[in-house]
């Protein structure tokens, strides 16, 4: 009997699983473009701002600080560019876990894949481990968005983002994705 029940218990843990990740492949797949505010921590250092991201793989933030410090991916490219020290950093997009995150196509092929990290409460995490990444995505319990990721950054700092005030499909000005416009 204790056979039976254990069996039943694990399908049904199973079966929620799987419906857990179907309703999140499914509101992110019709996810098209994103607006949000955010919160990064990179080892208790503590910046806020806004972001813009259209799949695949373009992103826009501004940061609220002192420095009007700009991150910007066109697809291929990103750069971070600040007044703090009146230069700019450029990296290929693939060498960072920013490659992965904003590829949501390569978020749902995994996620088909991965277990529900049970150490979070509050939202559903996954870790996805991928050639040298370790990144953790997190969704929203109610509507599936995603709601932030951890990575490892090319110093080894953990960074933890966390997004808030979404709004999807919205019309996007494609020019803000032009790097040229950030290099000093």
């Amino acid at each position: 009997m204790r056979i039976l029940t254990f069996i039943i218990f694990f399908s049904f843990t199973n079966f929620a699983n799987a419906s857990i990740i179907s309703q999140i492949i499914n509101n992110f797949e019709s996810t098209e473009n994103m607006k949000f505010n955010f919160v990064q921590k990179i080892n208790g250092k503590v910046e806020e701002g806004k972001c813009t991201v259209v799949y695949p793989k373009k992103i826009f933030c501004e940061y609220i600080s002192f420095y009007n410090k700009i991150l910007v991916s066109n697809g291929k490219s990103l750069v971070i560019n600040s007044d703090k020290n009146n230069q700019y950093y450029r990296y290929k997009l693939d060498k960072t876990p920013l490659n992965l995150i904003l590829d949501k196509k390569f978020i749902i092929s995994k996620l088909h894949q991965l277990k529900q990290d049970e150490n979070y409460p509050f939202y559903y995490a996954f870790n996805l481990d991928y050639e040298n990444n370790s990144i953790k995505v997190f969704f929203n319990k109610n509507d599936f968005n995603l709601i932030g990721w951890e990575t490892i950054d090319i110093y080894q700092n953990v960074v933890q983002t966390f997004i808030s005030d979404i709004q999807k499909n919205n019309s996007v000005n494609e020019k803000i994705f032009n790097i040229q416009r950030y290099i000093n």
